[in-house]
């Protein structure tokens, strides 16, 4: 392999029913801040059906290309289907780095993809950055179980690959007038080759909790003692209209469901006001709600790591503060009634 042969990076650009997901126009943001260090092109792979016009959409937030699969046989996604399209396309166009969002469909897609072509591929990013000069991509996430941050590098095989979580990097606003170019990919691939058939897709009906689209968020840990006394986030979080987040190991002890986990293994999350009660401050935590607007910790331990990473930190016992709180609020609350 001459890795000199490969230019260029790339981010797969997942579709969902409202368009380019939200994590994908994220990384395209920090795939304009690859490719500019590097003086290279930024680029989206773009696959569906009927899906020609989101590659405006791309070009709005920082691509300079899109190659384009746009074929009814791309109507659903599948993993053989959708795994062929991109590996034609990085062995006819050899980007150095592809780039994809850390979902569901990303992540089988991703690990499909550098069995295939044999490459590296850093799972569950949290920070990208590439070397001007080598090209070596510089992908960080939490290890051993969170203790430390290690970056790896994928230094013999290429396309760099990575996938990175969503809300973790910051899309750029968007530039309705932006243009690029639409190149068109094509495939000889039949209906009848790919083993895989979508039926029926049957819609979650459940009430999802859904933190990541959350203003204000009142999160517990292990701190709290026990289940019971896991309740005082849901009595903070009920009096001031947030929503409940959790710590790993509060949810490893069982006392909230894993939907609520904020973190490396749950869910990463930017709210405006992060509320921290009783949570150590483990770095796979950290990873999940370090963008938050305003960090507030609340913990009995001083020498807490939480502290380090808080806009505001309160030592003390969450049984007495957190009430103290919710008396203030609902104080002020009070006020802007009486007073319109």
């Amino acid at each position: 392999m001459n890795l000199e042969d490969y230019r260029g990076i790339w981010v797969f650009l997942e579709v969902q029913q409202e368009g380019i997901a939200a994590v994908s126009l994220e990384l395209l943001g920090a795939g304009r801040q690859l490719a500019d260090k590097r003086g290279v092109p930024l680029a989206g792979l773009l696959i569906g059906d009927g899906v020609r016009e989101l590659a405006q959409t791309a070009f709005a937030y920082g691509a300079d290309e899109v190659y384009l699969y746009d074929d009814p046989i791309f109507h659903h996604y599948r993993t053989e289907s959708y795994m062929r399209a991109v590996i034609a396309s990085v062995e006819r166009h050899k980007p150095e780095i592809l780039l994809y969002g850390a979902t569901s469909t990303g992540k089988d897609l991703a690990s499909a993809v550098a069995t295939d072509l044999q490459t590296g591929l850093t799972a569950d990013t949290t920070m990208l950055d590439v070397n001007a000069e080598t090209g070596l991509l510089e992908a960080s996430r939490p290890a051993f179980g969170g203790n430390i941050m290690a970056t790896i590098l994928c230094k013999k095989h290429r396309p760099q690959m990575a996938t990175v979580r969503p809300k973790v990097m910051k899309a750029l606003s968007p530039e309705p007038e932006r243009t690029g170019t639409v190149i068109e990919e094509t495939i000889a691939l039949r209906e009848e080759e790919i083993r895989t058939k979508v039926l029926e897709i049957v819609r979650e009906t459940k009430e999802k909790v859904r933190l990541d689209e959350a203003d204000v968020i009142v999160a517990g840990g292990k701190g709290l003692g026990s289940k019971e006394g896991f309740e005082l986030v849901h009595r903070f979080a009920r009096s001031i209209g947030a929503t409940v987040g959790a710590s790993r190991d509060a949810v490893e002890a069982g006392w909230i469901d894993h939907q609520h986990q904020v973190g490396q293994t749950g869910v990463t999350v930017t709210p405006k006001v992060y509320f921290a009660i009783g949570i150590s401050g483990a770095i796979q935590h950290i990873v999940g709600m370090q963008n938050s607007g305003l960090i507030i910790a609340i913990n009995k331990d001083p020498d807490a790591a939480i502290f380090q990473a808080c806009h505001y930190g309160i030592v003390g016992d969450a049984f007495e503060i957190v009430p103290l709180l919710m008396d203030a609020f609902r104080q002020m609350a009070d006020k802007e009634v009486q007073y319109g």
